[in-house]
């Protein structure tokens, strides 16, 4: 399903590896409670580029809806092992303890975890959330 207009041609992406964590993740953000995300530097790429601050991404729900727009409002690449707790905080998803566990198991689901990985730590407002029930 394609954003509607003016985000037809943003970029746009689920959170998490699998539509149950999109959706909870999605959930946090939608309630303010999110307003940070990580991801491995080396997993983006053309089709999903590293954020840039101001740039309007559309993020998916678990069905591949669009559900929301979020703005980028800062950027930091930084090594896993760097990552602080303010930042782990505001991903919204536990404490610092919880949010290091849960992304070392991310991470290991997707392509592997070392300390001194580098990671894109992104900052965002929702911008617009869309009708996901028309």
């Amino acid at each position: 399903m394609k954003p509607p207009a003016p985000y037809e041609d943003a970029v746009t992406f689920q959170f998490g590896d699998s539509p149950e964590l999109a959706d909870a993740l999605l959930a946090l953000v939608l309630a303010g409670t999110k307003t940070a995300t990580c991801g491995a530097l080396h997993h983006f790429n053309d089709q999903e580029p590293v954020p840039a601050v101001g740039r309007r991404d559309v993020v998916l729900d678990g069905q591949g809806r669009p559900a929301c727009v979020i703005e980028t409002t800062s950027v930091l690449i930084q090594r896993f092992d760097q990552v602080d707790e303010a930042f782990a905080l505001a991903e919204g998803e536990g404490p610092y303890d919880v949010w290091r566990a849960e992304h070392i198991a991310y991470f290991d689901r997707n392509g592997g975890y070392t300390p001194d990985m580098m990671l894109v730590c992104e900052r965002f407002r929702v911008a617009e959330v869309f009708d996901r029930n028309s």
